[in-house]
């Protein structure tokens, strides 16, 4: 009421959220601002994918998805320098050209190494402190969250495809001094081109630098009698402990752990893990979890949730997508409505 406490505290370690899922979804024009689309929005780059669901549901989806040329998501590696993204064909075809749509991310240790990465024309580099005062370059600092002995980073941010960002320009000179004089390393790239698909990722100015095309190919597990956790018939955000149990049960599902199997007979002294609602009998089915890893990105992970929900039906369905820092989120969908966990490192 006061407006004492500050807005940029530590974030929750994991935010449980309740939904309800609309009535009817536009699969050519999913939602951008409810739940799941807006979590899966805001997470750009993930290096894995799951999905969880039960065997009827799964025979649908592999019919619907999994054979499509969508099924797979392709993305490029490559070695370039930072001003080689500002410099040629390449800054005018992939970053100024109207319509273009690319995303980068370059290949390091987050929270140590330099971390660079394009989304929209916007270049993001997250640096160290002597390197940000090296570069001359207007940042801002990067909120350590109250963890102590962590060394001082900063974020810089450059809108490349503003008006001013054009050769001749003294802002744009000043980049381009910073990124062949402070970032003159060469760093592996993972590329992906959201306007081409297959081997015409790699059929553009792209090729100048060496690309290798890769692929992210489905891997499928099956899990035979499985007892499925109990899901309240009427959800509330409030209960953390059964969404954590919840939460967990999903963990060892989408691991094809024995724990979750009801003919699982683990010696209680060595663990005394139960399957939530186990005790009411709770019911037994075989599941399928199919399994994506590579540079993916919010719209193929859309793809993934829309097929499966047009295949699940009444059914239920769980998905979890984890990022290169570390952060995560998972989705789960049943009787109309959607539980999402989001956790941050």
């Amino acid at each position: 009421m006061l407006d004492i406490g500050k807005g940029d505290g530590p974030k929750p370690r994991c935010e449980f959220t309740v939904s309800q899922l609309s009535n009817y979804i536009d699969h050519d024009r999913p939602p951008t601002k409810k739940r799941p689309f807006s979590t899966i929005l805001e997470q750009t780059y993930s290096h894995t994918l799951d999905l969880l669901l039960p065997e009827p549901a799964a025979t649908a989806f592999q019919t619907a998805f999994a054979s499509s040329a969508a099924s797979n998501s392709v993305y490029a590696k490559v070695h370039m320098k930072l001003h080689e993204l500002i410099s040629g064909d390449f800054f005018n075809t992939y970053i100024k050209a109207a319509g273009s749509n690319i995303l980068m991310l370059s290949e390091r240790r987050p929270g140590i190494d330099h971390i660079y990465s394009l989304r929209n024309g916007v270049l993001r580099l997250e640096i160290d402190k002597p390197t940000y005062e090296r570069a001359g370059l207007e940042g801002k600092s990067i909120s350590s969250e109250g963890r102590k002995h962590v060394k001082a980073r900063y974020a810089i941010e450059l809108d490349l495809r503003q008006p001013s960002m054009v050769h001749g320009k003294k802002g744009f000179e000043r980049v381009m001094w910073a990124f062949k004089n402070v970032f003159d390393q060469a760093v592996t790239w993972l590329f992906l081109d959201l306007g081409a698909e297959g081997e015409t990722m790699i059929s553009g100015h792209i090729k100048d630098f060496g690309p290798t095309l890769q692929t992210s190919l489905v891997d499928v597990q099956s899990q035979r009698g499985a007892s499925v956790a109990h899901c309240p018939d009427n959800w509330s955000q409030d209960n953390y402990e059964e969404a954590a149990e919840l939460l967990e049960w999903i963990g060892l599902a989408m691991l094809a752990s024995p724990r979750v199997e009801a003919a699982d007979h683990a010696d209680p002294y060595l663990c005394r893990y139960q399957v939530p609602g186990g005790d009411r009998s709770a019911e037994q089915q075989d599941l399928v979890r199919y399994r994506w890893r590579g540079f993916i990105y919010p719209g193929f992970v859309q793809r993934v949730l829309l097929a499966a929900l047009r295949a699940a039906g009444d059914q239920w369905l769980a998905t979890n997508a984890t990022a290169f820092d570390a952060s995560a989120y998972t989705i789960l969908v049943r009787n109309g409505k959607c539980a999402t966990w989001r956790y941050q490192d």
